[in-house]
Order: structure tokens, then C-alpha cells, then sequence
């Protein structure tokens, strides 16, 4: 069974298409767009179809034409004609632009996508919501706000990457007889935990995976004490923490199962040699969650990954003033938007998530996670893994840490960089979805369901 699904992009599918009747993609298109529209909203007698001048206008035609055999009053809206009134539907079929568009829409459909977005009616999407950019996700100016989308063949790169992926609504994908292709970004399925390597009857705790964690400063000790657990119920083996001495207390009362060990509550080169001789026997490492951002905690940073040969999860204020480096050993960086923008001098991740996670890879040379509602996982010179299963009770302080955990624990285990940064975002948004609430949901909450999500 594939733990990866295909995601595609205008040229993938036009590669996938070519050689194939138009008409009868088309034919087949519309008839299953029609099917799918009927099943989401199935309660709706008056339908406009608003259809462009190219294809996806020409699937919305043959859409219209199944509906009226169903018994539904459908009105076409001619936008290449320059028609614009909508009429007192139901539903509004969104059939303006497909998948090969990109840009910002001219004046007079962005007009006709306002309209759209303004109506009371419920939204239908043929294959992409238009002015969302299929291949990103991108939107450079109006979008039309689906409540639900058909996508052909296989999903678009743009119904499930931000902030494409809020415009889709709930996505359907119709088969119209291509055969599968091999695709540059690809979306994370569940089964790809099963590829997480568990303990063995030959393993002992150290085998299991040995998991080392640095990090934690007055006032912030919650984030390693995160970490530490969720590597734990991880399935790692074994997992010590180093931490400043000042708030071992409280470390020894919240972490039971972990060792801990002092390091002085001024970083800097001698917290450096004991972080050291302690990776010596340890198999992967989390850098970074509670650390603050003083001279000697950037000594800290800088110098364990330079110096320790184990694959470092970088999280946090270990992140903070990161520059690229020739590492000894795979980097996983995993930012938020806001940490990202401050990697790479800018502030407008948000609208360009895809290609600021790739060229985050490309300029640190290691697997960057962006973290969101669609985590994203890119590695130089190579496609993204999404992974996008999660709920929104997900965004809540402490997850962060979480997640660093149990990137860690699968590093620790020996998968390989992408897939465990990969099956970690997977597996955390499984365990949110296993935790029995959703509402006030919090970080250590996760932490006890993810054993159940990697069961599961």
C-alpha cells in the first residue's frame, strides 16, 4: 500500500493527459464533477454554472448538461461573453479557470470572482478554485471560496499547500482513466507510519533509539520537558536530557522515564564538551526548544552543529541568527512562518509557503520543515512531502516542541532525514486527532495519544 500520494502541477498533468482525446477527458470530466457536485450538495434544485473560455469552462458545460438530466434547473454563466449575472442559485458551479492558469485574474473576472465569493449560494469548484495557482497554491490576487472542489486525476499541488488549500474546501478526487504518474511533490498518507521502525526482540533501549536533548532556561524548562516525553512515547528507547542546572528540579519532577544531566547555567564552550561527550552514545539529538537566545546558547548552537555526528533536530531559539554551514552530519530545521521569514530576510511566507521551504533547503542544504495547517518538508534538489491530515486544535503553544521530539525519536531509529521529519508531522497530527478533545487541547495532550496514533 503507498504511503505517498502524487500531488500534481499544471505540467504534470498536461504530461499525464498528453495522448489522450480531449473530448473524451472531457466528457468524462464533467459527468464525474457532475456526480460529485449532486453527492455534496444534495439538497440544491437551482445551479449556475459559471464557465471560462478554455477547458475547465468546457467541463463545466458538460457538467451543466448531467445536472439538467438530474432534474436541476442550471443556468450557464458566459464569462468569455462577458455575462455576469449570476441569477438566485443554490449552488454556484465554478468552472472559470483551470488548472494551466497562473496570475493575477484581468479586472472584469476578478470582478466576477467577487461576485462569486459574495453570494449567499454554496460554491462548487471544478478542479481548482480559480485564481489559486494549481502548481503552488499561490494566490496573487482574487480567489474564488469553495466549499467543496473535484479535482481530476489526482490532487493539485494547489488544493492542499496554503493558501490555496483554504479556498478548496472539501476535495474529491474523480479517476477519468489516466494511468498514475511520478510526481516532483507528494502528499504524506497515514501509512506512512508503518514505515517507522519499531522495537525489535533483538533491540535493547539503547538499540531502540537514544534520543539527546539540549535545551532549556529559566522560565522556559516546559519546552525540553515536551520534547523529552513526546520522544518518548516516540518509541525511542532511551532519552536524556541536558539542560541548565537551575532548572533540573524542576525537569526531575516532570520527566520520570529520562535521565538528566547539568550543564552550566552559562552556555557557552563548557556546556560545549559535556553536550559533547554525551552525543558520544547517543543516536540523534533535539537542539534548541527553551534554549533562549543569549550569547552563550548561540555558542551552544553553532558549535554542536559543527561538531556532533548525529542527525540534530533544530528548533526554537536554535534557530535564531542560523547561518548555512558545511554540517558533519542531516540537519532537520523545523520553523514556523515567522521563523522562516527571519532565515531568509523576508515576511512573505505565508503567500509563498512551497517555494520559501525549497529555497530554505537549498540555501541551509539540509531538510527544512515549515510547520502549519499543511506541513511541508523539503530537501535539496529534491520534491516536498505535505503532510496535511492535522486539526486546528493543533495551534497551541507547545507543539512546536512536541514535533521536535518526535522528529527526533525517528532520526533516532534510523529513518531516513524527509521521511521521519515527514512521519513525524504525520504522526502528530494523527495524535491530535486520536486525543479525546478538541477544544482546549494542549501540548501534552499529544503526547499521551501519540503511542494510540502510532499504533494505529
Amino acid at each position: 500500500m503507498p504511503d505517498l500520494e502524487p500531488l500534481y502541477t499544471a505540467d504534470e498533468m498536461r504530461a499525464a493527459e498528453s495522448g489522450h482525446d480531449t473530448s473524451v477527458l472531457m466528457e468524462r470530466a464533467g459527468a464525474l464533477a457532475a456526480e460529485a457536485a449532486l453527492q455534496e450538495m444534495r439538497e440544491a434544485e437551482r445551479w449556475t454554472v459559471v464557465a471560462g473560455g478554455g477547458a475547465n469552462g468546457g467541463d463545466g458545460r458538460i457538467m451543466a448538461r448531467h445536472l439538467e438530466a438530474h432534474g436541476k434547473q442550471v443556468r450557464i454563466v458566459d464569462a468569455k461573453a462577458g455575462e455576469t449575472d449570476l441569477g438566485d442559485p443554490q449552488v454556484i458551479v465554478d468552472a472559470l479557470f483551470g488548472t494551466g492558469f497562473t496570475g493575477e485574474p484581468r479586472a472584469d473576472a476578478a470582478a466576477l470572482i467577487e461576485r462569486i465569493n459574495a453570494s449567499p449560494a454554496g460554491v462548487f469548484a471544478v478542479d481548482v478554485p480559480s485564481g489559486v495557482d494549481a502548481s503552488t497554491g499561490e494566490i496573487p490576487g482574487a480567489a474564488v471560496q469553495a466549499d467543496a472542489t473535484v479535482t481530476f486525476h489526482g490532487r493539485k499541488v494547489g488544493v492542499v499547500v496554503a493558501p490555496g488549500r483554504f479556498h478548496a474546501g472539501r476535495v474529491r478526487v474523480a479517476d477519468i482513466g489516466l494511468d498514475p504518474a511520478e510526481t516532483r511533490h507528494r502528499l504524506v498518507l497515514p501509512e506512512l507510519l508503518r514505515s517507522v521502525p519499531r522495537r525489535g526482540d533483538q533491540d535493547n533501549k539503547y538499540t531502540a533509539g537514544h534520543v539527546l536533548v539540549v535545551g532549556g532556561s529559566p522560565g522556559l524548562s516546559g519546552a525540553p520537558s515536551l520534547s523529552a516525553a513526546a520522544a518518548m512515547r516516540a518509541d525511542a528507547g532511551y532519552v536524556t536530557v541536558a539542560a541548565p542546572e537551575s532548572i533540573l528540579p524542576v525537569l526531575e519532577e516532570r520527566l520520570v522515564e529520562a535521565v538528566k544531566k547539568p550543564l552550566p547555567d552559562e552556555l557557552g564552550d563548557k556546556a560545549v564538551e559535556i553536550v559533547l561527550e554525551l552525543a558520544q552514545k547517543a543516536s540523534a539529538l533535539a537542539l534548541g526548544p527553551g534554549l533562549g537566545r543569549e550569547d552563550g546558547a548561540r555558542t551552544l548552537v553553532r558549535r554542536l552543529l559543527a561538531e556532533v555526528e548525529l542527525p540534530i533536530v533544530v528548533d526554537a531559539d536554535a534557530l535564531y541568527e542560523l547561518e548555512p554551514a558545511d554540517w558533519p552530519a542531516p540537519r532537520v530545521l523545523t520553523p514556523h512562518e515567522g521563523e522562516l521569514g527571519r532565515l531568509l530576510g523576508r515576511q512573505d511566507i505565508a503567500a509563498h509557503r512551497l517555494s520559501s521551504v525549497q529555497e530554505a533547503a537549498e540555501k541551509f542544504r539540509c531538510i527544512v520543515l515549515l510547520k502549519g495547517a499543511d506541513t511541508l518538508v523539503a530537501e535539496p534538489g529534491r520534491g516536498v512531502l505535505v503532510a496535511a491530515c492535522g486539526l486546528p486544535s493543533l495551534a497551541t503553544a507547545g507543539t512546536g516542541d512536541v514535533l521536535t521530539g518526535i522528529v527526533a525519536a525517528f532520526l533516532a531509529k534510523g529513518m531516513e532525514p524527509q521521511r521521519a521529519a515527514a512521519a513525524a508531522a504525520a504522526a502528530q497530527q494523527r495524535a491530535a486527532i486520536e486525543a479525546p478533545q478538541r477544544a482546549g487541547l494542549v501540548a501534552s495532550d499529544l503526547v499521551e495519544s501519540l503511542p494510540r496514533a502510532l499504533d494505529r
